[in-house]
């Protein structure tokens, strides 16, 4: 029977100490807990439990009404090696008190946590540097991980310099028997050269190899130890057995060639892992450090932490914003490319928002402060494409799980090796060569990159082009969808009324337009700026209306050029009795297509019709080319609508949608959505705030708009910009990545598969297998950056 645990949870929410009982209660009911005290004066659970997991009793906490505060960590990991190391690092610290959830990146070295308030580091730091690993949390600005991962890089490559100068002696000789020359050292300059190599530039794999011995895990570390060690031990004794003034057959330069291809391998690695995050940085370095502040029409530069919401913020031509913010004063263009992926400026003028980290145009602005910190969208961009960078893809468990057994497995099948030669008749010697080769071609590393490299590149690329995705599981679904269903309003169509149709019935329509222009100038509904921006492209001169007067949930009336004249709808028409028999069947078509009519009336000197003008949605620049590329991926399209069913089936009937619902509530988009996931994967298109339920019950929730917080969080995949053309791109993305991780999944596996046997039958010497083993991981890495290349299509 396992011992106890106890667990101290603070409890937020409790307003009298019956609560406390009530939360005793629920606790208690859980299998597993075996004492349960709530004390509310300090607002803490103390549980003795010898079964439930922290996560548990946290959800058994919440269910009863309670929160238990926590927040997330993120810390660089130093000393991780392979996969093992990954798996060995998350078991370790799940172990702790006040850990809910971990997650290492092999890819980044980096350990997300999710603890629970009061938690500290000490514990856990001292923890892993008793197994080998060093920990340190990351500051918000990247600097100081930055500074470390180029000093990183400096020690691997210096490391990597002193042992090819070290092992390049060793290895000629071997070449110059190629043509027949006799350049072999003498065996005591052979040990000279290879001791170094061996015991000072490898120290690290005999640190690493012990600490992983001493938890009972096997790494990539324990492998290399042992097969140089094995290496250089039988140089030893084949040249102190020798006789006195013969030539032994010396192995120095398989040992130092190994950890010389071995060190040549992580170096590559850790140039080709900055290369994965060059996304991510690339929005990092957007933020800008200081900005200039207005005081009392005074200027002054300050550091972008001093700054408060509501503070006044000059922006120059050619700066970035420094805040996100609202325009108060100038004209100007913002370039967001980076940020929403809109490779064309966006025009800012009083009343606009700018998104801090992109750059100012010609203009100057003066901006008020909305947004700092962490509570900026590039914050949060730059959280969700790390979030997703973390998480661990559903394929990702199964791929630690052979981690976990690979190593034994390997030392396994090189133990067999040797007492299968050596049973054959095989000299120790070639007995044990075969086994060093089997030991240093296994490489758990590519197996363990093979996922999170391709993942990192995949969704930093995505975000390069305005596409976030949530995380790892939306990023495995979204390559399986079938069926797409869109929201109309605001995600296929601009959500602005526009002119769309009109029709004089006496004089030409430029006439019509005029007068209808004309009667609205003062007007600031939304039909009436539709009208006025026709009139304004048009470059139409609009008379001066006089005893303008609005005619509630009618229309409005005003004396144009010595008429009186009116432009409302129905209601509006039976009051004034006029026939609309004439016109009754142009009317009726425009309405079936869904669109709003407002007629102009002439009231005196006499009554009659002049004119028809039909309002609709207007269809967004790039959905027809959205709808054909989903088309041509073979998915099938659905509009979900509350809107009328005219209004709906024209534009489903414009752009191909192969089937629609109309006039549904926003509770009931989630029934169809339910019904359409038994024919096949669902996504569903929508802005992230109506669409909210729908978004929840798809297998992959798509926002479409700017990046909220409520569409960032409603949705498994936010597009920054109100693209339809994102859709197509982000599925596609998703396929690219998944496409990548089943290749370098499929290489790794088959690279031991094949390697490991080769080596076995002695087909291999271990210096072509330990150059085989560094190369792997790399071209896994190299195989994920191809993504880089990846542009959605236009």
């Amino acid at each position: 029977m396992s011992s106890p645990l106890t667990y101290t949870l603070p409890i937020s929410g409790m307003t009298c100490t019956n609560c406390s009982q009530r939360i005793e209660r629920a606790l208690s009911k859980l299998k597993g807990v075996e004492a349960a005290e709530v004390n509310f004066a300090t607002e803490q659970a103390r549980v003795q439990t010898t079964q439930v997991l922290l996560k548990d009793l946290v959800a058994c906490i919440e269910q009863a009404g309670y929160q238990v505060p926590r927040h997330r960590l993120e810390l660089k990991i130093g000393g991780i090696t392979c996969a093992n190391c990954v798996g060995r690092i998350e078991r370790l610290i799940g172990k702790m008190p006040q850990v809910l959830a971990v997650t290492v990146n092999l890819a980044t070295e980096r350990a997300h946590l999710e603890v629970v308030e009061g938690f500290t580091l000490d514990s856990l730091i001292q923890n892993l540097h008793q197994e080998g690993y060093s920990a340190s949390p990351i500051q918000d600005d990247g600097a100081s991980d930055e500074h470390g991962q180029q000093q990183q890089l400096k020690r691997e490559r210096l490391h990597l310099l002193l042992a090819i100068l070290l092992a390049t002696p060793l290895v000629i000789p071997m070449f110059g028997s190629i043509w027949g020359q006799h350049w072999m050292l003498p065996a005591w300059l052979q040990w000279l050269l290879a001791t170094p190599v061996q015991f000072i530039l490898g120290a690290r794999f005999y640190r690493a190899a012990y600490q992983a011995i001493r938890a009972g895990s096997g790494t990539m570390d324990v492998l290399v130890a042992l097969g140089t060690s094995a290496s250089y031990g039988l140089s030893l004794y084949q040249w102190w057995s020798a006789p006195p003034d013969t030539m032994p057959h010396l192995y120095f330069e398989a040992s130092a060639v190994i950890i010389a291809l071995v060190l040549l391998g992580k170096y590559l690695e850790q140039r080709a892992k900055r290369q994965t995050r060059a996304a991510l940085e690339s929005l990092e370095n957007l933020r800008p450090q200081q900005a200039t502040r207005l005081i009392q029409d005074q200027e002054e530069l300050v550091p972008i932490s001093s700054l408060r919401l509501e503070d006044l913020v000059v922006v120059r031509p050619g700066e970035r914003f420094p805040v996100d913010g609202l325009v108060i004063e100038g004209h100007s263009q913002a370039d967001e490319a980076l940020i929403s992926g809109e490779s064309l400026p966006v025009s800012k003028q009083p009343g606009d928002k700018v998104i801090g980290g992109a750059i100012n145009g010609e203009g100057r602005l003066l901006i008020r402060t909305t947004a700092l910190g962490s509570e900026s969208l590039l914050a949060q961009v730059i959280r969700l494409v790390e979030e997703a960078q973390a998480a661990k893809a559903p394929i990702q468990k199964l791929v630690d799980q052979v981690s976990q057994i690979f190593v034994p497995t390997v030392l396994g099948i090189a133990g067999l090796t040797l007492i299968l030669w050596l049973m054959q008749g095989a000299a120790l010697e070639t007995a044990l060569i075969n086994a060093v080769a089997v030991l240093v071609i296994a490489c758990p590393c590519a197996l363990g990159l093979a996922t999170p490299a391709a993942i990192m590149v995949g969704t930093g690329v995505a975000a390069r082009h305005g596409i976030l995705i949530k995380n790892a599981e939306a990023l495995e679904r979204a390559q399986t969808i079938t069926q797409v269903a869109f929201d109309k309003t605001g995600t296929l169509t601009s959500g602005h009324p526009q002119l769309i149709h009109y029709q004089s019935f006496h004089d030409d329509n430029p006439a019509l337009l005029r007068l209808a222009g004309a009667l609205q100038q003062h007007s600031e509904h939304p039909l009436a700026k539709a009208v006025l921006t026709v009139c304004h492209a048009q470059d139409l001169r609009l008379p001066t209306p006089h005893n303008s007067q609005t005619l509630a949930g009618r229309g409005l009336v005003a004396e144009v050029e010595g008429r009186t004249l009116a432009l409302g709808n129905r209601r509006l028409l039976e009051e004034q009795d006029v026939s609309t028999t004439e016109y009754a069947e142009l009317a009726a078509q425009w309405e079936a297509e869904g669109y709003t009519l407002s007629w102009l009336i002439e009231c005196q000197p006499k009554t009659q019709l002049l004119g028809l003008l039909a309002f609709g949605d207007s269809l967004k620049p790039n959905a027809a080319a959205c709808i054909a590329q989903l088309k041509a991926q073979g998915i099938r399209t659905y509009l979900i609508s509350g809107d009328n069913y005219g209004s709906a089936q024209r534009v489903a009937k414009a752009l191909h949608i192969d089937e629609v619902q109309a006039e549904v509530l926003p509770a009931d988009k989630a029934a169809h959505i339910n019904a359409l996931k038994q024919q096949g994967r669902v996504a569903m298109v929508g802005d992230g705030i109506n669409d909210a339920p729908a978004l929840a019950a798809a297998d992959v929730g798509i926002a479409m708009g700017s990046g909220t917080d409520v569409a960032m969080h409603a949705a498994d995949i936010t597009l920054m910009r109100g693209d339809p053309l994102l859709v197509p791109a982000a599925l596609s993305i998703s396929h690219h990545t998944w496409r990548k991780i089943r290749q370098n999944l499929f290489w790794a596996f088959v690279y031991n598969l094949i390697g490991i046997p080769l080596a076995a039958f002695g087909l291999l010497n271990p210096a072509l297998a330990g150059g085989a083993m560094a190369l792997s991981s790399v071209s896994v890495i190299s195989n994920a950056l191809l993504l880089r290349r990846w542009t959605p299509k236009t």
